[in-house]
């Protein structure tokens, strides 16, 4: 199975945090790795930079727009737990968790304006509109890549036109 995109990792994640006991990041990404049954390869997949696995990620991601969203409360660095409007969520036991559905709580919309506001880059902006399934660090990070092509090819076409 393909490493599934940030906002996959929402709902089992929750689901997760469901049994109301505090977890860690960590613990987090070894249980939903199982989850998806990941293989050993898929799970050590590192992003473009080569400095993070793409699962942590992913579900580090995916717990901060939780968080955001006030379904998950933080309870020390690096360690959450379900919130009350977490356990209202499940019990509406939905098919699948997403920005779109996050969109519905004042707290992730505040925090999902802010962060759009702040953008260093309109074209990341527009990226990450028209791919939400990528995290803002691999939205980045394509938008380097893609500068560094284009600025490589530009310089070979100047050297090109040189006699």
């Amino acid at each position: 199975m393909a490493i599934p995109d940030f906002q996959s990792t929402m709902l089992p994640l929750l689901q997760f945090a469901g049994d109301g006991k505090e977890h860690s990041l960590r613990e987090s990404i070894d249980a939903l790795a199982d989850h998806f049954r990941l293989t050993e390869a898929e799970r050590k997949e590192l992003l473009p930079s080569g400095y993070q696995p793409i699962l942590d990620n992913r579900v580090s991601w995916a717990r901060t727009y939780l968080t955001r969203a006030g379904l998950l409360k933080s309870t020390r660095r690096g360690h959450y737990a379900i919130a009350d409007l977490g356990r209202q969520v499940l019990a509406e036991n939905p098919d699948r968790l997403s920005t779109r559905f996050l969109m519905q709580f004042e707290a992730f919309r505040e925090f999902h304006t802010t962060r759009r506001d702040r953008s260093a880059s309109e074209s990341v902006a527009t990226e990450e509109k028209e791919n939400q399934s990528i995290t803002p660090e691999e939205s980045l990070e394509s938008a380097y890549e893609r500068l560094r092509e284009e600025l490589a090819n530009e310089i070979l076409q100047q050297v090109k036109a040189m006699s």
